[in-house]
């Protein structure tokens, strides 16, 4: 069990004795209940009547030319209802989220092992998995591109696109670059290709509709991005596709590109009847991106007493075949790149490369993940050269509110950095090890209960990480979410309906909105309209944003009914509307009380407001890396890892794992510590056991029997420190919450492996090899 400590929260006055479950405080989840008993429904669970079954023909080469494509021995099977190439796709072959680069089925060349090449549609999903065997596709092999950074400075590799290898190139430069400082530490770090990992696989089901346009039910993390890139494919307006949000199985970035969406679309519209498409897990592994791998290197100088001087680094992202996120991953790594520190001086060159591996894009932590290992090794490295406290270097150099970052951007909201590393330094640390124990129990043990040892050689280590995350999108892109909020009465109760085209992924962004509405209106009914395209664009649910720009939609849209009701009121009863509120479905003056029931007030009439929410500007980073304000807000969070590890195995045992994280505001604490939890396990899986190998362009474990992610049984014990440093910038003062966690547990765990080692460790995952090399 995890002991979690968190710092009080106090919702609005009004909601003291009046509605519960508003802002501040933790209401069940609607879906919690369904998802344990196993009842919700996933898109892998939709059916339609009269259905056909899709599935994809994919490339078994990382690049190859294609010389021909025979569709006629597959469309001749028994069962088979079509057989679709890039000659059918009826609008625009290509896609892509950034660059549109990405083509819907490969029509001259494939550039990866498992890219779309032809579709198939029939009676039954063995019969259309069978028929892609008797597409023949001629083949000719070319030479692969296969290194980042080779790529970044090699002009005699093949071109992966005709315009070259390089995706971005982007460098940050502050002060003097070539300043010197007394005591200088450098490192080589590499951190693995690691999967999302969700468990609901990629699925969607298309009904042909009777204007020519489509009806599509999917799992995905952005409709309107979807639908945008899915129209022009299929040569439609976009209001002729129209997306309806299914049950989402988990994302953490895996479902911001296109997966069945166009295919599935593509078989529907040629068919004229219902088409649904479901991966199977090895299918998964190939049909969505994945976290770059990354090979950096860095130089850290400080002076004797242990101030930053400078930082120099150079960082290599593999992204794979396409462009997809590639481009925000390697401007986030670079402004990002030195961590939540003040260096004074500053020099950082980021490349994104195209190569012909599995393509790359969005993961949780997205592009700070990988620099976050690098220069908090770095930090422990400095302090060992300089005989200091790795925490109390880190606090020496803590950014701080008012400081500015290497890109210019000065931080005008707090920044506890210090605060947090000294509070997750005084959390309570495990009982000694099991090891030291006369009869130790091996479950506590590394290797536990595969009984690999019992003691001997075991070493207790404790190490520390911190990070900072940018929160929302960032330079220049005009981030926004729209809300269209209801108020009427049904049954004689005043009920509110909330619709937004935000993609409920797991994170909770259903009790969220909810939650909002109950503090706004001052309702206790409110219900959550499903997510589709007949209202505005919402947004991805990724970057740590829907809290705070869907969260703020609702919150302007509910202010908007709210001040019509209470106008009514107004005119009715003389009292002006800045003295009236509305609690606990009544309407309230300050001077005279409770004025009349919402219910009355409304009666049959319904009121009802669209709003958006756009956040302050962000602008581009200039050719030396510099802006005013590149990023929306950022946010930080610190961990401390406590790991046993069998020295002369190689077997790592996490004991405990605690965080101290700054929240802004905690509109759900029950929520924010289960996000907490979470990030912290999937930095954990990069830690010690999440890594997709591939070997010549090839995914060699493609499967969660090879492909390793953590149980229950890995998770340990959490003590979670929570506080509330309000951004005023933010609605509620709110702080993203669910990536940080993700990119501080990481660095924390190899920290304290390093400890209990004496190993250098500049790889994640860190594996036995490494150990006992």
């Amino acid at each position: 069990m995890s002991n979690t400590h968190t710092t009080p929260t106090h919702r609005p006055q009004h909601l003291d004795e009046e509605i519960a479950g508003g802002v501040g405080e933790s209401p069940q989840r609607p879906d919690g209940s369904l998802k344990v008993r196993g009842d919700f429904a996933y898109a892998s669970d939709l059916w339609a009547e009269n259905m056909l079954w899709g599935a994809t023909l994919r490339s078994p080469h990382p690049s190859a030319r294609i010389r021909s494509i025979d569709v006629g021995p597959a469309l001749r099977a028994d069962g088979v209802r079509a057989v679709l190439t890039a000659e059918d796709v009826p609008g625009r072959n290509l896609y892509g989220l950034k660059d549109v680069d990405q083509p819907v089925l490969a029509e001259d060349v494939v550039r990866y092992r498992g890219e779309a090449v032809a579709l198939v549609a029939a009676d039954h999903p063995e019969t259309a998995r069978r028929a892609l065997d008797l597409v023949e596709v001629d083949y000719e092999v070319l030479e692969p591109v296969l290194d980042a950074e080779r790529a970044a400075h090699d002009d005699s590799l093949p071109r992966v696109h005709p315009g070259g290898n390089t995706v971005r190139y982007q460098p940050i430069v502050k002060g003097d670059p070539d300043a010197e400082a007394d005591v200088v530490v450098s490192g080589t770090y590499t951190v693995g290709m690691q999967d999302q990992a969700f468990l609901g696989p990629e699925a969607g089901l298309a009904v042909p509709a009777e204007d020519g346009g489509v009806e599509l039910y999917l799992a995905t993390q952005d409709l309107h991005t979807d639908r945008k890139q899915t129209a022009a494919a299929l040569g439609l307006d976009p209001e002729q596709v129209r997306m309806t949000m299914s049950g989402v199985g988990g994302a953490f970035g895996g479902r911001e590109d296109l997966s069945v969406q166009v295919h599935v679309c593509m078989l529907a519209l040629h068919t004229g009847r219902p088409v649904k498409m479901v991966y199977n897990r090895e299918e998964s592994f190939f049909g969505h991106v994945h976290r770059h791998p990354a090979t950096m290197y860095y130089e850290h100088g400080a002076t004797k007493d242990g101030d930053l001087v400078f930082v120099r680094a150079r960082l290599y992202f593999d992204g794979g075949a396409y462009a997809s996120k590639t481009p925000v991953v390697v401007g986030n790594g670079t402004t990002l790149g030195v961590g939540p520190y003040s260096v004074p001086n500053v020099r950082i060159e980021g490349w994104g490369m195209y190569t012909n591996n599995p393509p790359c894009g969005a993961m949780r932590g997205l592009g700070a993940v990988q620099p976050a290992f690098a220069y908090e090794s770095q930090m422990d490295r400095l302090a060992e050269e300089l005989g200091m406290d790795p925490v109390g270097l880190r606090i020496r150099n803590a950014i701080s509110r008012g400081d500015s970052t290497p890109s210019g951007q000065v931080l005008d909201y707090p920044a506890p950095v210090a605060e947090l590393l000294q509070r997750v330094r005084e959390l309570p640390l495990p009982r000694e090890s099991a090891a030291n124990s006369a009869n130790p129990d091996i479950r506590d043990l590394p290797g536990g209960a595969s009984n690999t040892t019992h003691g001997e050689g075991v070493v207790r280590g404790v190490g520390y990480g911190v990070c900072i995350k940018n929160i929302c999108y960032a330079e220049g892109a005009d981030d926004f979410s729209t809300a269209r909020v209801r108020l009427q009465v049904v049954a004689g109760e005043p009920i509110a309906v909330v619709h937004t085209a935000a993609a409920e992924v797991g994170q909770g962004l259903v009790t969220v909105q909810q939650q909002i509405a109950r503090t706004e209106l001052g309702v206790e009914r409110v219900n959550i309209h499903p997510n589709d395209t007949s209202v505005g664009p919402a947004g991805s649910s990724s970057a740590s944003r829907q809290t705070y720009v869907t969260g703020g939609a609702v919150q302007s849209a509910c202010r908007a009914v709210r001040e019509q009701v209470l106008e009514r009121v107004a005119q009715r009863c003389g009292d002006p509307v800045e003295r009236l509120s509305m609690s606990g479905g009544k309407v309230v003056s300050e001077t005279s009380g409770v004025l009349a029931d919402l219910a009355e007030v409304l009666g049959s009439e319904v009121v009802e407001a669209t709003r958006e929410y756009h956040h302050r500007e962000t602008f581009p980073l200039d050719e030396q890396g510099h802006s005013e304000r590149a990023q929306v807000q950022h946010a930080f969070s610190a961990h401390r890892a406590v790991v046993d590890v069998d020295t002369e195995l190689g077997l790592v045992k996490v004991v405990q794992l605690d965080c101290s994280q700054d929240v802004g505001k905690a509109v759900n604490p029950d929520a924010v510590v289960g996000q907490i939890q979470g990030g912290s396990a999937q930095g954990l899986g990069l830690a010690v056991m999440e890594e997709i190998q591939v070997d010549g362009g090839r995914i060699r474990n493609p499967s969660f029997t090879d492909y390793l992610i953590p149980t229950i049984l890995d998770m340990p014990p959490m003590n979670v420190d929570v506080i509330e440093r309000g951004d005023p910038n933010a609605p509620y003062g709110v702080r993203g919450v669910g990536e940080p966690p993700t990119i501080s547990s990481t660095p924390a765990i190899v920290a304290a492996i390093r400890a209990a080692t004496g190993k250098a460790l500049d790889h994640v995952p860190v594996g036995p090899e490494h150990i006992v090399e």
